[in-house]
């Protein structure tokens, strides 16, 4: 760990150094471990210590953006050089408003010690545990575990000094038999919060419970997606249509339909980076302070993510949802959180006839129709049918190709009880998903396995 102020100590010295009318630093690094298991053995564990440095160097409305991993003096002032070269032979940007000013952030807590510092025997242990477990029913285990902490600064000539120190773990874990297999995960940024004894029963219980999958045609089914199942649904619908970006080129499918019912009355989904019930991070990688975005309201689109320049481009205010200098024209929601009802995943399974239960999807493509949210994919690690309110058997897996717009409007219930699911960007936000049970899932293809 560096520290608040030996990042601000090494880099503010550098941006008064520069001969630009604005200048920004972005500090980001950290050190992260990971281990790595399959066949119940761990084959793999590795750790990384890195960093990044970019600098945004602004002449007029000319923009220049360059880095480096190195926290040399003599290395730091010559990325601020290249970025400055840049800036000169860059066109002008109309809709840059210059760098935000210093603000105000949200104090959340964000960092645990015992997470920064799990060492990995320590991770060796917990996954021990797993594997005693699927090898008392002759089943292997394969997965990850990670965990790790970094640090995030922000500064600029404007006045913006933003800090923030983060840990975090996350454990996935796939249980395998000769023709199963079961999925369950957990992050967190409190490695103690991690429960592998509860991870690898879960797992188990699908594996088992999944064996010798029969076969169901395609169609459309009630479905109850579990929130694994759900959060990739929506994590899709973020790249293409939450954030200004795709909204403002029209490719959205919220372009156009602000203020209209697109889904059912149940759903509203919004990104809140301040809630500390998921992975809160309070302020973007321009310094702004994050803010709470309704995304859809109670069915009603409502509207979509900001940074400086987008917002600018529409007279607004930014939302605080800028990301790293080099992505200067995208916005994204990176602290999702899908509501909670009043119903539970027993409940669904209950009120079912005739169904499919879902663990989770993989193998997403959502750049089919981005107007209309279709998205395709594949079942895995855990397809039930349901029958007579039961869990019956284990089915083969089946693609689905359906528009979100539609698969949205039609929730029957969502459960009280929300999941935190991790993606690509775990250290700084995640997906706060419940399970849904939903009408009228269309499911196109099937799978041998």
């Amino acid at each position: 760990m560096i520290g608040k102020d030996n990042i601000f100590g090494l880099l503010d010295p550098v941006l008064k150094k520069s001969c630009a009318d604005q200048t920004e630093a972005v500090y980001i690094g950290g050190e992260g471990g990971l281990t790595r298991f399959a066949n119940s053995t761990i084959h793999q564990n590795v750790s990384e210590r890195n960093c990044r440095i970019y600098f945004r160097v602004v002449l007029g409305k000319k923009i220049g953006v360059a880095s480096t991993n190195s926290l040399h003096k003599g290395d730091l002032e010559r990325a601020l050089e290249d970025a400055t070269e840049i800036a000169r032979n860059q066109k002008e940007n109309p809709d840059f408003p210059g760098l935000p000013s210093g603000q105000e952030f949200k104090k959340v807590n964000t960092y645990f010690e015992k997470t920064a510092q799990f060492s990995p025997a320590q991770r060796a242990q917990m996954v021990k545990r797993i594997f005693d477990k699927t090898e008392a029913f002759k089943l292997s285990a394969a997965g990850s575990f990670s965990t790790g902490y970094s640090e995030i600064a922000v500064l600029n000539t404007n006045g913006a000094a933003c800090y923030q120190p983060l840990s975090s773990a996350y454990l996935n874990l796939i249980v395998m038999g000769d023709n199963s297999s079961g999925f369950s995960d957990q992050l967190s940024r409190e490695v103690d919060q991690i429960e592998a004894d509860n991870l690898a029963e879960v797992a188990i219980k699908k594996c088992l419970e999944s064996k010798n999958p029969k076969e169901v045609d395609p169609g459309e089914y009630q479905v109850i997606l579990e929130p694994s199942a759900v959060a990739a649904l929506v994590e899709w619908m973020n790249y293409i249509g939450f954030g200004s970006k795709s909204f403002q080129e029209k490719t959205s499918f919220l372009s156009n339909r602000i203020g209209h019912k697109i889904m059912e009355e149940n759903v509203t989904i919004y990104d809140d980076g301040t809630d500390e019930s998921g992975i809160a991070f309070p302020f973007d990688f321009e310094g702004v302070p994050k803010q709470k975005v309704m995304l859809i309201e109670k069915g009603v689109a409502k509207g979509v993510v900001y940074n400086s320049i987008s917002a600018h481009r529409e007279g607004k205010r930014s939302t605080g949802h800028a990301l790293t200098p080099d992505n200067a024209e995208e916005a994204f929601a990176l602290n999702l959180f899908i509501q909670e009802g009043n119903s539970s995943l027993d409940k669904m399974i209950e009120s079912v006839k005739e169904g499919i239960l879902v663990t989770r999807f993989h193998y997403i493509n959502g750049l089919l129709d981005t107007t209309n949210a279709v998205l395709t994919g594949m079942t895995r690690d855990g397809t039930f049918w349901v029958e007579d309110g039961k869990v019956k058997y284990g089915i083969k897996n089946l693609r689905f190709n359906d528009s979100m717009l539609k698969v949205f409007s039609n929730v029957l219930q969502i459960s009280k009880k929300r999941k935190i699911v991790a993606s690509w960007w775990e250290d700084i936000g995640c997906i706060t998903a419940p399970a849904m049970l939903i009408d009228k899932f269309k499911f196109t293809g099937k799978t041998e396995f």
